[in-house]
């Protein structure tokens, strides 16, 4: 516990829809991502992550991806992860919520025996990773007509 909140990784329907919850808070309402974009097959067998406030009030969240559902989005790279869907309520930012969801999806990855992680920044948000130690890698491009760029970080 720090700062009046927890990270863990979510267990159950209830901490499922928490997650959730953040992700349209987030994405679809704030970034206008299409909600048929925003949840997809991988959320069944994803990692998920969830931040809480003190009172059970979900603040963040995020997902890992891992073996097959990461093959994709990682090259090919079986021992390499894919931390995705990354949210902050909008209440929580600046107080180290999202660095602290990384740090959770990274502890789960080296549980599962993996190397790395990759993720999918928006590009607005390459100094928040690059200052968790994540390097980009390859060009530019759109997902839901936002700007990304591929970004790994070695555990």
């Amino acid at each position: 516990m720090s700062a009046g909140y927890v990270v863990r990784e979510a267990t159950g329907d209830e901490d499922r829809e928490a997650c959730f919850a953040v992700r349209r808070e987030v994405f679809v309402v704030e970034q206008n991502v299409p909600q048929e974009l925003e949840y997809d097959a991988y959320d069944a067998t994803a990692v998920h992550v969830l931040a809480l406030r003190e009172d059970g009030l979900p603040l963040g969240t995020g997902r890992l991806l891992f073996g097959a559902d990461a093959l994709g989005k990682t090259g090919g790279d079986a021992s390499v992860g894919s931390l995705g869907r990354l949210a902050v309520a909008k209440a929580a930012r600046g107080l180290g919520v999202g660095a602290a969801l990384v740090r959770a999806i990274e502890d789960a990855a080296r549980e599962r025996g993996l190397a790395a992680v990759d993720l999918h920044a928006q590009t607005h948000a390459l100094g928040f990773y690059e200052r968790l130690g994540y390097e980009v890698y390859g060009p530019e491009f759109p997902d839901a007509g936002i700007p990304h760029r591929a970004m790994r970080r070695a555990l």
